[in-house]
């Protein structure tokens, strides 16, 4: 049995379309944690290899549910931005340390971030409580596998209105930095090996770097090629991101977390892992603008008449 936290998210939606694939291969049973279950695909209400469990997976009393007879977790914390970075990362996590050692969870897998060991690893914001998360989990003896996560491709969604309309994506590092950059599918590849061969043990950090190293500038050359129009980037400078997170209702706390988390990378915060078939993953920049972003920005503004 398989417990799947965030099923809707980003990476649990592709992680959970990955395993109901293959858990029947493996004689796996699912399990699913879900604020609203409307929001779950037809296929997976409609599954009877799929138990829906109602509620938040910060919920001492849903995790025991959730937890009861199940083998493996893959754990997942949602951003809330009305928490400090240090409750939005630990605090949401302690009953679930609980709920593994009550139920005798074997194998868990998290998504947290790139960092461990570099030398801001320790004022890196969200990224900082992300990596003490991992702490606590691996704390409980529990076997522990962290993704080590760079930004996200899908990240650049949150752009789409301004690349068609403007031409310009922004971020608050440095338009030449090359970085690791990866697809969110690519992560749940991973996270679904782990679940379904749980040989491994004891405590480690799996990096998802992606297949190549990115810089701003990199990714405007290819998105300008795939879209057909020109695209650019522009850096946003960190007070002025500060402000725009406040003015979206932030914590003042989580909005620094933030911002410390973009200084930290922009300081190499995600240059300490060595890239290596091992540590790389397939899909490209290139790939994903023509199937994710380019979707994603050209049909609305085909629809606009642009």
């Amino acid at each position: 049995m398989i417990v799947i936290t965030a099923p809707t998210g980003n990476i649990g939606s592709h992680l959970l379309s990955l395993l109901l694939e293959s858990a029947p291969a493996h004689a796996e049973e699912l399990r699913v944690v879900v604020r609203d279950p409307a929001r779950l695909p037809d296929a997976v209400r409609d599954s009877d290899r799929v138990e829906v469990i109602t509620g938040s997976h910060g919920d001492a009393e849903v995790l025991d549910r959730a937890c009861e007879g199940a083998d493996a977790v893959f754990w997942l914390v949602p951003p809330d931005a009305s928490r400090t970075p240090e409750d939005a990362y630990l605090g949401f996590t302690r009953p679930a340390a609980k709920a593994f050692v009550a139920h005798g969870i074997g194998h868990v897998v998290g998504v947290s971030a790139l960092g461990r060991g570099t030398p801001g690893a320790h004022r890196a914001g969200l990224v900082t409580a992300s990596l003490a998360m991992d702490d606590l989990i691996a704390a409980t003896g529990v076997a522990y596998r962290a993704l080590a996560c760079p930004s996200f491709f899908e990240n650049l969604l949150e752009d789409a209105d301004a690349i068609r309309e403007t031409g310009v994506f922004t971020d608050a590092v440095d338009a030449g930095l090359k970085a690791p950059r990866v697809a969110v599918a690519d992560l749940a590849a991973v996270a679904a090996g782990l679940l379904l061969s749980r040989s491994w043990s004891g405590s480690d950090s799996v990096p998802v770097l992606g297949p190549e190293d990115l810089s701003p500038d990199d990714l405007a050359r290819i998105m300008t090629g795939q879209l057909g129009r020109p695209v650019r980037y522009e850096r946003q400078p960190l007070d002025e991101l500060y402000a725009g997170l406040l003015s979206y209702g932030l914590d003042e706390e989580f909005a620094q977390g933030v911002v410390d988390m973009k200084r930290a990378k922009n300081e190499g915060l995600d240059a300490g892992v060595t890239r290596t078939p091992a540590t790389s993953s397939p899909t490209t920049f290139r790939q994903w603008c023509a199937r994710t972003l380019a979707p994603a920005v050209l049909s609305e503004g085909t629809r606009h008449g642009h």
